[in-house]
């Protein structure tokens, strides 16, 4: 009975790792090419952008220490800018670190020890020679497509949410972004 038990909760948790830990991102990101203006074409609904509902950016600075400024802004309901500053980094839990998988926080800087305070971001994809790229956890939670250009083309944006489809991502819940 403890065998099976043990058994039953091995490949259990096996599983939760897999889907995790599995997902693929692209390879050879460079983050300097990376850095710049990112616009907002589409993401999964998320409880911190609830009040975004156009003009949705983020500029990323890449530091010389490799970590990365992040500044994330909309336009809100009513009208008003909203703006959050955070700071990326390459993902702690990535060995040899893979700069696909980075990590950002938006809370205090006195707060960057806490584990909990950093949330995963991966490039899953890149098009177009950096001109738009498909964002998203391992967890599948959260998911965004990104352009240079605010007028982004719809076919590609398409394509990154079929591709985040075959990853599993809960492509029908997406909402597209306003230009």
């Amino acid at each position: 009975m403890k065998r099976t038990l043990a058994t039953s909760l091995f490949v259990l948790l096996s599983g939760c790792a897999t889907t995790t830990s599995d997902m693929p991102t692209q390879q050879g990101v460079d983050l300097q090419r990376y850095a710049g203006t990112w616009y907002e074409q589409a993401r999964l609904p998320n409880r911190f952008q609830d009040d975004c509902v156009d003009d949705v950016k983020a500029d990323y600075v890449l530091q010389a220490d490799k970590t990365i400024t992040v500044t994330n802004r909309c336009r809100t309901k009513v009208g008003a800018a909203k703006v959050a500053q955070g700071e990326g980094r390459l993902s702690n839990a990535s060995t040899p670190r893979d700069p696909s998988k980075l990590e950002v926080r938006f809370a205090p800087k006195w707060t960057s020890w806490l584990p909990m305070v950093w949330g995963d971001y991966w490039i899953l994809r890149l098009e177009g020679d950096y001109q738009y790229s498909l964002v998203g956890t391992p967890d599948r939670k959260y998911l965004w497509v990104l352009s240079r250009d605010q007028n982004a083309d719809d076919f590609v944006v398409n394509e990154l949410l079929d591709y985040a489809r075959t990853l599993d991502f809960p492509v029908e819940q997406v909402t597209k972004s306003e230009k």
